[in-house]
């Protein structure tokens, strides 16, 4: 994955063009924030399509991504492969010259490009998708990861760079060796790492924008102090009241699984 440091004129010029394409503001960040997920932009044939896979425990999720995205979506419902707990569910858009543009800006070469001229187009809806996408809290509930195992170390650490100063959120560059069985051979990763102020930093970000209660699982910080646990709970109330009552059986469900 190659990391392209750009001039503030280049910046400055693709978020023009960000801004021009005639797409909605809600799309244009869904899109933005899968890209670092779980989405994809292709070129087929002249224009490009958006694709979005997830498996099927995540269905809420998927089915609120597949209505939010209607502007680009083809006229066809979108469809399930595999089979029991491997079935996956793919969204796939319209192939559209607005789709061909934002691929113009984030892509390199036909690869996703990690650079500062599209990265500071993220809004917090950005934000929360990649982390609905592939964020995840760890240490029995205080701090967190982002599994950026798609994108090699200088991308990594553009993207930390780019959360420490536009957002104030300071994350780690860490690696991590996952076995992949093909021969005999093991490859090195890197992530970006959360202590615990800072993910409560980055979750008060997103919390406004969870879109559906099956994905506040994301956000729930555990605490073995009943005062801190229920300031948290306090914070995620205040911060998306729609899911007040789903907040408290959520953390009675985690609490369960802890005993």
């Amino acid at each position: 994955m190659e990391t392209v440091l750009t001039s503030t004129s280049a910046i400055n010029l693709s978020r023009k063009k960000l801004k021009q394409i005639s797409l909605s503001d809600q799309c244009k960040a869904i899109i933005l924030g899968s890209l670092l997920g779980d989405g994809s932009l292709k070129i087929f044939n002249k224009n490009a399509r958006f694709f979005i896979r997830h498996s099927q425990i995540q269905e809420e999720y998927f089915l609120w991504k597949a209505s939010a995205l209607q502007e680009i979506s083809p006229s066809v419902p979108s469809e399930k492969s595999g089979y029991s707990q491997n079935t996956k569910l793919l969204f796939q858009s319209r192939a559209l010259p607005q789709l061909t543009e934002i691929h113009k800006i984030t892509h390199d070469k036909n690869q996703l490009a990690i650079r500062r001229r599209w990265l500071n187009h993220l809004t917090p809806l950005s934000l929360a998708i990649w982390w609905l996408d592939d964020g995840s809290i760890i240490s029995l509930g205080r701090k967190g990861v982002l599994c950026t195992d798609g994108f090699d170390e200088d991308s990594v650490k553009l993207l930390a760079h780019y959360l420490e100063v536009v957002w104030n959120v300071y994350t780690h560059v860490g690696p991590i060796q996952r076995d992949r069985k093909y021969g005999n051979y093991s490859q090195i990763y890197y992530r970006l790492w959360f202590g615990t102020e800072e993910l409560k930093k980055f979750l008060r970000i997103i919390l406004p924008y969870i879109p559906v209660q099956s994905m506040l699982r994301k956000t729930m910080l555990l605490y073995k102090d009943a005062k801190f646990q229920q300031r948290w709970i306090s914070e995620m109330k205040l911060l998306n009241p729609q899911f007040s009552e789903q907040i408290d059986l959520i953390l009675q469900s985690k609490h369960k699984l802890r005993e």
